[in-house]
Formats: structure tokens, sequence, C-alpha cells
């Protein structure tokens, strides 16, 4: 969580292509990042932002199975 803070475009920017239609669906995400985590987890948020601040919204977290299962892979 501290390199997300620090910087909330750390992870691996996925292409829009790529983006599954749950996630576009259900949270009207306009980005979309992985961030590798220990042990082959995979964290997946989006980044929000305003004039004043920066957000980082966690959509979901798993194992590279599930992961590979989310993005048809």
């Amino acid at each position: 969580m501290d390199d997300l803070k620090q910087n909330p475009t750390c992870g691996i920017k996925i292409p829009k292509n790529l983006w599954p239609k749950k996630y576009v669906q259900e949270h009207n995400i306009t980005n979309l990042w992985k961030y590798d985590l220990p042990s082959a987890w995979r964290l997946v948020y989006t980044i929000e932002s305003d004039e004043l601040k920066i957000v980082n919204i966690i959509l979901e977290w798993f194992d590279h199975k599930e992961y590979e299962k989310r993005f048809n892979y």
C-alpha cells in the first residue's frame, strides 16, 4: 500500500482492450492498473482524481490463477 500511496501509477497499466467487462459495467472505469504482490498475487485498481486529490480504488486482489480467469488468459 505504501507504494501506491507514494506513486498511484506504480503498477502496470492494463490496455483497454484487455479490461474485463465486469469492471467497466460495475465501476465505469476509465483506467485500469495491476500491481504484482508477493507469492504471485495480483492487485487490480483504478485511479480517480479531481483538482485536489488522487485516489486509488482497489477493485480486486487475487492469486494468479484467479487473475488469469478474470482476464481470460
